[in-house]
């Protein structure tokens, strides 16, 4: 291979490298978010089985960075050696991502059945600011802008609704437009429309959706990593022999 074009082969690999660090970070995000979720919503959870894609997808940033390091210093030196290394490690991050990306596909298909408890702690609203169960429905309806499970008629068969008068359902059912809303079921009009698990099924689906997606990406990009390292290691300089002449 001429000089230049295994200088071209280099910047290429450099490149590439770079963007495995993005691609890592970007991955880390989408895993931190879905972990954020879980940790806001474990309540509404029957297991933490969600979690699975999001910390082996945390894993698998981490070696999309250490490859992303290695692969810039090839980029440097020819060592036959830390080029074996390099390949080694994309190919871990290609089994990784693969296990991810099935997990996170499997989970969006089940988030019916992670979301079993819905019912049962919106069921165990008090109102209270001590409890749990009423903290985690009060955040879930404020920040998804979502009330009940499936609309907020779910609120009259609560107990919580019946201690109240059967006139109101909570606070934060109220329509973030409408300043004078106090919860009254006699204007359902100032109050969220959608329910809360279809809007939470829509959070996690997007993020794993993400986590799914970006994969096909990065294996995309290591397709290219595998090219160019092996036309590195193909014609990779050879030591000249030569016999002595022993006399």
């Amino acid at each position: 291979m001429s000089d230049r074009r295994r200088n071209a082969c280099k910047t290429l690999l450099q490149l590439l490298c770079q963007l495995l660090w993005v691609m890592g970070l970007v991955v880390c995000l989408g895993a931190v978010s879905l972990l954020m979720k879980y940790r806001q919503c474990s309540l509404f959870f029957s297991h933490a089985y969600i979690t699975l894609p999001a910390i082996l997808t945390l894993a698998t940033a981490a070696f999309l960075v250490a490859s992303g390091f290695l692969g810039t210093w090839l980029s440097f030196k020819d060592s036959t050696f830390l080029q074996g290394l390099f390949v080694y490690l994309l190919v871990i991050v290609f089994c990784m991502e693969s296990t991810a990306s099935a997990l996170a596909y499997f989970r969006s298909v089940k988030l019916d059945s992670e979301l079993v408890h819905l019912s049962r702690v919106f069921h165990n609203y008090s109102g209270s600011s001590q409890d749990p169960n009423s903290r985690a429905v009060d955040a879930i309806q404020e920040e998804l802008q979502c009330c009940g499970i499936h609309d907020y008629r779910d609120w009259m068969e609560t107990p919580w609704f019946n201690h109240t008068g059967g006139l109101r359902v909570p606070h934060s059912c109220c329509n973030s437009t409408f300043s004078m809303c106090n919860g009254t079921v006699d204007q359902p009009q100032q109050l969220y429309t959608q329910g809360c698990q279809l809007e939470l099924e829509k959070a996690l689906h997007f993020v794993l959706s993400f986590i799914m997606w970006c994969f096909p990406l990065i294996f995309l990009v290591e397709v290219f990593l595998f090219v160019t390292v092996a036309q590195l290691m193909r014609d990779h300089a050879v030591m000249d022999y030569q016999i002595l002449d022993i006399n």
